[in-house]
Formats: structure tokens, sequence, C-alpha cells
């Protein structure tokens, strides 16, 4: 049956609608020709009723015997009229059959009935005459020609009903292939620009009707490929552009270990440089990783703001010797919330709070506070500042400010920062000094 079934949605919709249709016609052609029938019917025995009436108006009763007072008419007399007396018949068509007669003959004598015989229906009603019956008139109606017409009209309304129900199915062919060419056509343009043309767009504007309605669905499907497309693809540049530098250092590393006899403590040193290039790169890949996890997740958590940073400041400190200066943390009495994991805050102010350890002289701090809808981190230090021509370029992989070009770091921390930031909706700007001075805006919990 599954093979037989049409397979397109427009031979599925034809096939609904020729069903539907023709079932609506064969009962729409029943139902008339039924009343059709009927009304015939109806007319038949009334017409026998008003020739019966018309009958008993010819008849009358002299001295206990029954006479016709004029000879019936020619209607009566097509009508084929009987009228019979207590002794026997007295009056009867010229043109009726033996049958015919027989029939009205056993209607005599009876009560008021109606029956069909040989084509004619015949109608039977007494002669009563001062409370007496005196006698029966039978009127007879023929029945060909009502036969003939209701065949006739059932033909007609079959063919009526077959050509109605060709017109409708070619009507709802062309109607549905019309209508649906459109949405054919977008479905293979949306096909063909999710692969080539990522950026294309159908632009129907406001949706107003099932089109639209549909050119905007697929819109949104686009650009949420094409959104998911380039973090893929943003995700990949750099992951291989941040992991680069540490991978060179430990290949490099390696190499020296290899190409020539060292002392233990050169060895260990080396060690140690291949040691934090593996954090480092541990570091980098966590923060891609629940960069892109808090991008496409609809669903946020939520944590305690002073918690996170402890956390991160706990963490620098233990990431960069017993030497580093300890920011300190100033946060409102009351708790505050923030709408992020509290894993994603420590990595997003984790790589300020060392940039600020690094590069202050005597003092760091970090303060919290409450913004309307958002929470504002300012990660501050007494250090050298941020020249204005830096604000921008220092959040790039692999630049560094002039004032840390003798750091140590990869140039990654800030730009992995600002990436994780605006994943969870907030941002990551920077004041110029003297005086380093970051401030990251997170959405309130």
């Amino acid at each position: 049956m599954s093979r037989l079934a049409p397979r397109g949605i427009r031979s599925r919709l034809l096939a609904t609608i020729a069903l539907a249709v023709a079932t609506a016609l064969v009962l729409m052609t029943a139902a008339f020709n039924a009343v059709l029938r009927h009304s015939l019917d109806g007319d038949a025995t009334a017409l026998a009723h008003a020739r019966a009436a018309a009958a008993l108006a010819t008849v009358q009763v002299t001295g206990g015997r029954l006479s016709v007072r004029e000879a019936p008419d020619d209607d009566a007399i097509d009508g084929q009229i009987w009228i019979f007396d207590t002794r026997g018949r007295i009056e009867a068509p010229p043109s009726a059959s033996r049958a015919l007669d027989q029939a009205a003959f056993l209607l005599a004598g009876g009560p008021t009935r109606t029956i069909d015989s040989h084509d004619t229906r015949l109608y039977a009603t007494p002669i009563v005459t001062g409370g007496a019956r005196t006698g029966t008139v039978v009127a007879g109606v023929g029945l060909r020609a009502y036969h003939q017409t209701a065949r006739t009209s059932l033909l007609g309304s079959i063919a009526f009903a077959l050509l109605l129900f060709g017109f409708v199915v070619l009507a709802s062919r062309w109607l549905l292939r019309h209508s649906l060419q459109p949405v054919a056509e977008m479905t293979r343009a949306a096909t063909d620009w999710s692969e080539h043309a990522p950026d294309r767009r159908f632009a129907r504007g406001e949706p107003h009707d099932e089109l639209t309605s549909l050119a905007a669905t697929l819109d949104t499907l686009l650009e949420r490929l094409a959104v998911s497309l380039q973090r893929e693809q943003r995700f990949s540049a750099e992951m291989s552009h941040e992991l680069r530098t540490p991978l060179a250092r430990v290949q490099a590393e390696v190499e020296l270990a290899l190409a020539r006899e060292r002392d233990p403590a050169e060895h260990r040193e080396a060690l140690v440089a291949i040691g934090r290039s593996a954090a480092q790169m541990t570091r980098t890949v966590d923060v891609l990783v629940a960069a892109a996890r808090t991008a496409s997740s609809p669903v946020r958590g939520s944590a305690d703001a002073r918690e996170a940073i402890a956390r991160a400041i706990e963490a620098t400190r233990t990431t960069s010797g017993d030497e580093v200066i300890v920011p300190r943390l100033e946060t409102p009495r009351s708790g505050v919330r923030i709408a992020a994991d509290e894993d994603v805050i420590e990595r997003i102010v984790a790589p300020l709070l060392e940039n600020a350890c690094r590069h202050a002289s005597s003092d760091a701090a970090v303060t919290v506070m409450r913004n309307g809808q958002s929470v504002l981190i300012t990660v501050s230090d007494d250090g050298p500042g941020i020249s204005p021509l830096e604000l921008e370029t220092i959040f790039q992989p692999g630049v560094r400010g002039r004032t840390r070009e003798d750091s140590a770091g990869a140039g990654l921390g800030l730009a992995l920062a600002r990436r994780l930031a605006r994943a969870a909706s907030g941002e990551i700007t920077a004041q110029p000094g003297p005086g380093g001075r970051f401030t990251v805006r997170l959405p309130a919990g």
C-alpha cells in the first residue's frame, strides 16, 4: 500500500482534494436524486388524489343507485378513472389493460389506500352518501413519465458530477502547481545557498502570508547556519592560531633538549618551559570550548560574583608563584549574581588578573558593582597603563602592548577573555592609563 501512496505533497493534496470532491459529489448526487424521486412520487400521488376528487364531483345518487352526472372530461379519461357501486363497475377508462382493470376492481369496497400496479398508481376512495357507503372511485396516474424523468435526472446528474469532478481536479492541480512552485523554488534556493552562498537571503519583508512566513523562516534558518559555520570557522582559526605559539615552544624545547647533552638543571628548565606551554594550551582549549558552548547554549547558569572572582584570584596566585601581587577584592555587602556559570566568569577574569599582577608596581584591585541589568567587574593596577592607540589592538590574538614587549605572555589572554565575555552576552573594554584598567560587563543573574 505504501508504494501506491503519492509521495509528493502536491500529489497528496491533489489526491485528498479528489477524494473529498468525489465523496461530496456522490453524496450530493444521491441526495438530489432521492429528493427528486420523493418529489415526483408525491406529485403522482397528489395528481391521483385530485383526479379522484374531480371524479367524485361527477357522481350522484338517485334512488340508491350511482350515476355520473356528466361524462368525465378528457383529462379524467386519460387519468384513468374507475367508478364502482355496490353491485359492480359503472365507469372505466376504455384504454385500461385487463390487468389494471383487475387491480382497480380489487380496490373497490375497500378502505382509502394507494397502490402501484403495472406502472400506474391507483388511489381508491369510498363514495359516502347520507353516512352510508354507496361505492368507490379509483383514480390512476401513469408512472412511466415520472420514472423516465427520474432516470433522465439521474443520468444528467451523474454526467454533471463527472464533469464537475474533472474540472475541480484539473483546477486544483493547476492551483497546487502554481501555488507550491514558489515553495519548491525557495527550497532549492535555500539548499543551494546553504552550501555555496550562505550570505544570500530571500528578504521578502515582514511576513504577511504563508510564502513570506516561509521565506522569513528559511532566512532565519540560513542565518543560523551561517552563524554556526562562522563560529566553527572562527573556532578552528582561533584554535590553530592560538595553539601555534605554545606548540612551537614545546617543539623548540624538545629539539634543543635532543640536539646536545644538557645538565640536569637545563633539562629541568626545559621541562618547566614545556609544562608552562602545555598549561597555556590547556587554558586556551578550555576557554575556546567554553566560549563555543556558551554561545550555542540557550540556557545560561547563574553564579555569585564574589566566589567566582575569588577562585580566579586563587588560580592566578597558584600559577604565578609566591611573589605575585594578590589583587584586592571589593564587592557590595549584598551578594551580586551574574548570569553565567562560575567557571566561565573565572576564565573571563583570570587573564585580566594575570595581566594586572604582571604589570602592577605594588597594587592591583578588583571591584564589583551592579549597574541596572548588568554587573560591572573592574580590574585595575598601578602599572604603566595602556596607550589610547592600544585600546583595541591589545585584544587581538598575538598582540601585546608596547609596555608589555618584555612580557613572557603570548598575547592570547585578553583576546580569549573578550571572546568568552562576548559569548556570555557581555563585553570587555580597556581605559587608557596611567594605570591599567579593564571593565567587564556581564548580564546580571
